[in-house]
């Protein structure tokens, strides 16, 4: 990694101590921006639907296509905005993001506003919107490694975490409250306001990004994503990382299929109940969120893995065994989402820091595009097996199929380098003298 330059010892640019982490005004900056930016991102995504059903009277089918559209720019341009971010600034890759998607839901609310909004101008902004989410969403998860030292990994994406997964829980129900007090069209105008936001506190930020040297003729975009490509894939580590990542996106993707069609045919439950089965998971994943900075550093990165994991996607198999009335399935439905909610978040924040610290400063975009995309690129996939199991064995072995499927991602980590990690974070896999050195497995005691 490049050595600091004289510069870079002034007070504005040094980065916090490992005691300081909240007293930083520039780390306060970077999460009261993402802060505001997921929640504006997650209200988004009801309000912009709901402008359609409620503006445009939009049947099921483009619904389903306005969604679809909103999605598929992280197959599209995840790996390609993995790139984009290793050769910018990241506070200059979110300020811009930012800006253009409180332009995009602007435009959407004064087309609203004025009758001018047709679906096909509603897809292009839906595209749009997607698009600069995945640059941002890339963004902030570099932005922490060039701000803070190497023992703030964990605590600083804890922090960042859990203002997403707040925003996860309070982002849809702000939204619908919005389009029930205001109208839809005002409702989006709002939701562009938290990126407004997002861009007065990102800017606030001051010191300068620890930014990775570029060559004299940097390589052509495709090559930069062969890079990342060969990063991840040539890393013990990260590899598993990805791997992992892939078979829970697959096996997780399947058994929602199931369990959306589980929980009100088979258990007889309403769509409210339903939505509370599922939104169970926000306040677990909270409390993963602010546990995930201090169990790593006592039982160690590879242990904490491979339990949180096992716990999270295990607490499924329990689901196809209920029965009865709802006063016994729906608390324990709720004790389910909470469990998996509190298992996942602990299992991504701690991943996520292992990843950071592995990774040079160069590559950071780049090996958090290339999990990503490798990840949600088996979504579809597992979608359709999962109501392909459903259709031909039944809900509940459909259910339980998928469930136990969800398993082999913490068996896959636990047999691999990753399980081994100890209570110190592994070093990057380049040092600064142009060497590979392998990640550090020994666990302390």
């Amino acid at each position: 990694m490049p050595v600091p330059s004289a510069a870079s010892a002034e007070p504005h640019s040094r980065r916090p101590a490992p005691s300081s982490l909240w007293r930083d005004a520039d780390f306060r900056s970077l999460w009261v921006g993402q802060t505001a930016s997921q929640l504006g991102e997650h209200a988004s995504l009801v309000v912009l639907p709901l402008l359609a059903v409620l503006t445009l009277n939009a049947g099921a089918g483009e619904l389903g296509v306005l969604r679809a559209v909103g999605q598929a720019p992280i197959l599209l341009l995840s790996l390609f905005a993995g790139a984009w971010v290793d050769r910018w600034r990241t506070r200059t890759t979110m300020v811009l993001t930012d800006v253009g998607r409180a332009l995009a839901l602007g435009a959407v609310a004064a087309a609203g506003l004025f009758g001018g909004l047709g679906m096909p101008g509603l897809l292009a902004l839906a595209f749009a919107v997607g698009a600069l989410s995945v640059f941002f969403d890339v963004a902030y998860q570099a932005s922490l490694v060039r701000l803070v030292e190497r023992d703030h990994l964990v605590r600083g994406n804890s922090a960042l975490e859990g203002s997403r997964s707040a925003a996860q829980i309070g982002g849809p129900a702000l939204g619908g409250a919005l389009v029930s007090l205001l109208s839809a069209p005002i409702a989006v105008a709002s939701s562009a306001l938290f990126f407004a936001l997002s861009v007065l506190s990102i800017r606030r930020i001051r010191r300068a990004e620890t930014m990775p040297e570029r060559p004299d003729e940097p390589p052509r975009i495709r090559r930069r994503i062969q890079e990342g490509l060969r990063f991840v894939a040539g890393d013990s580590v990260l590899r598993v990382v990805c791997l992992a990542s892939a078979v829970f996106q697959f096996s997780f993707a399947a058994m929602m299929t199931v369990y959306l069609l589980f929980l009100p045919r088979e258990l007889h439950l309403s769509g409210t109940v339903v939505g509370l089965a599922l939104a169970a998971a926000g306040p677990g994943a909270l409390l993963g969120s602010l546990l995930a900075a201090r169990l790593p550093s006592r039982f160690g990165y590879g242990t904490v893995l491979v339990c949180a994991a096992t716990l999270g996607d295990g607490v499924f198999l329990c689901v196809p065994a209920l029965h009865g009335a709802s006063a016994v399935t729906v608390p324990a439905l709720l004790a389910v989402g909470f469990v998996f909610g509190f298992g996942g978040q602990l299992v991504n924040v701690t991943a996520m820091a292992v990843r950071q610290a592995v990774t040079p400063d160069g590559l950071q975009g780049r090996a958090a595009a290339t999990i990503t995309f490798a990840g949600m690129g088996l979504t579809p996939l597992g979608s359709l097996a999962g109501g392909f199991l459903a259709g031909e064995w039944g809900l509940r072995t459909g259910l339980l199929v998928t469930a136990a499927g969800m398993l082999l991602s913490p068996v896959v980590m636990a047999l691999s380098p990753l399980a081994r990690l100890g209570r110190d974070l592994p070093v990057p896999h380049a040092t600064a003298g142009g060497r590979t050195r392998p990640p550090n497995l020994t666990r302390e005691t």
